[in-house]
């Protein structure tokens, strides 16, 4: 297993204006004031209840390896908008700050820091592009492929979408992302390579019209993969040629005493509801009820859930397009915002104002608890002041920021801080979280801590987010300032 781009240079992904205010901050000698930024995002994708933290590891990939080569510092020297001594500053230029994360694979909801960064002025900013472009990417792939899951209802699910992708990266990384939301496994060899994510695949329609003859090219398939046959039965016509030609190569194969671990049919076109429904009949009258029926051809959860419940007969989705690309919903709009810059030795809070009520920022270095309830539900998000006393054991007073005239108690519940420290001065602070760990984060958070009620589709219970009294206070106090 390899960590895929970690002897890649992708220090220029950035947009133009984070060197143009690095290039100002270096010459109004601003460079090592600290500062801090939060990731967060302002709406779940479709209007799910919930969202799914991915990339954490590309980002820390990413800043372990940040530097500028001399053909990148010639580059910008070419663009004539730099100091000769900022261009020399990022000659020798590597990130030495501190990373706040929630775990990747964390469920997460709108508002709330995921990642926060404190690092002196120039580092925290120019990574805003590369940053946002992990999270947004891996967590849209991720929380896509949850709902699709979701939809299979406990059938398998695989990723075959790396043809359909915006490019190589968002193939692999979108195959890492949607294994992370709870796919089986992924068709994009490299994947399986770079993550260890179980890798699968079966055959082409190509392989059919080389051959010409169907069951010839049937024959020589199983010949080949006795113990992974699923033939695509879609070439010509599936139930008057692929299906009788598939039953034929299984009955030889049986014949032979040929016992295979893995065989089927696969269906790539056509009303997939009534031809999974008329091929599981004649698979089971001829013998072999054990056969697998594997579909695909634009598959989302919501064909997925309509194939379902007209009684569609299916052991696997494989999921392409609408998937690695959240077709339906392709954006996902995490935003990086400053909420402190250090004043006197102390880190003092800012904040983005906005007629928007939703573009208002959450000011000042943070932590976020997850309340739950006595059978440990997660029952809200309580945010609070960095440095400020909160008894894990026995949460107490909370503002509801929806109805902040209403001061409340938690009762009967417990408290666990997300956020954690994955990065000081420039370097892990923790080994590499295996991808198959990341996924069961997921499985065993919906399973257990995340009610049924934010999981599904239509109109999902929306998650609480609240604060504690003294951050409320303070925040309030800054908008009076500012209107």
């Amino acid at each position: 297993m390899g960590t895929h781009g970690e002897h890649r240079n992708i220090s220029m992904v950035m947009d133009l204006y984070e060197l143009t205010m690095a290039n100002g901050y270096f010459l109004q000698q601003d460079r090592e004031h600290k500062v801090a930024f939060d990731v967060f995002f302002r709406k779940n994708p479709e209007g799910g209840g919930f969202s799914i933290f991915a990339g954490l590891e590309q980002i820390l990939t990413y800043l372990e390896n940040l530097h500028f080569t001399s053909e990148d510092v010639a580059y910008l020297r070419s663009l004539n908008f730099f100091d000769e001594g900022f261009l020399a500053y990022l000659a020798d230029f590597r990130f030495t700050g501190d990373v706040y994360a929630f775990p990747e694979g964390t469920v997460m909801y709108p508002g709330e820091p995921i990642v926060t960064v404190v690092g002196n002025l120039i580092e925290s900013q120019i990574i805003e592009t590369e940053v946002l472009t992990q999270v947004n990417h891996q967590s849209l792939i991720a929380t896509k492929a949850r709902r699709i899951v979701r939809a299979a209802a406990g059938h398998a699910v695989s990723d075959f979408g790396a043809r359909r992708a915006h490019n190589n990266d968002a193939a692999v990384y979108g195959a890492r992302a949607a294994y992370i939301g709870g796919v089986n496994g992924t068709a994009t060899v490299a994947a399986g390579q770079y993550f260890d994510i179980p890798v699968s695949g079966t055959m082409a329609h190509s392989w059919v019209m080389y051959y010409k003859d169907e069951l010839k090219a049937f024959r020589q398939f199983a010949a080949i993969y006795p113990d992974n046959c699923i033939l695509l039965v879609d070439t010509y016509e599936v139930l008057k040629s692929g299906l009788p030609n598939a039953i034929q190569v299984f009955q030889e194969m049986r014949d032979k005493g040929i016992k295979s671990k893995n065989y089927g049919i696969r269906i790539d076109s056509g009303d997939l509801a009534y031809l999974t429904k008329t091929a599981r009949c004649r698979l089971n009258k001829a013998g072999f009820d054990d056969a697998k029926i594997v579909i695909s051809n634009s598959l989302d959860e919501y064909t997925i859930t309509s194939i379902l419940s007209q009684g569609g007969q299916v052991d696997a989705f494989g999921v392409g397009e609408r998937m690695i690309t959240s077709k339906t919903d392709p954006v996902f709009g995490a935003v990086y915002k400053m909420c402190a810059v250090e004043e006197s030795g102390k880190m003092e809070p800012r904040i983005k104002v906005s007629e928007v009520i939703e573009k208002v920022t959450n000011p000042g270095l943070k932590e976020v608890y997850r309340i739950y309830d006595a059978a440990g539900r997660a029952v809200a998000e309580l945010i609070a002041k960095k440095d400020e006393p909160i008894d894990p054991a026995h949460p107490d007073e909370f503002i509801d920021t929806e109805r902040p005239w209403k001061v409340r108690h938690f009762e009967n519940c417990t408290a666990k801080k997300l956020q954690r420290l994955v990065m000081k001065d420039g370097r892990r602070t923790e080994l590499l979280t295996p991808v198959r760990e990341i996924a069961e984060r997921v499985r065993r958070q919906l399973a257990t801590e995340i009610w049924e009620e934010e999981q599904r589709f239509e109109n999902p219970h929306k998650h609480f987010m609240d604060m504690t009294p003294a951050y409320y206070r303070m925040k309030m106090q800054m908008l009076s300032c500012e209107v």
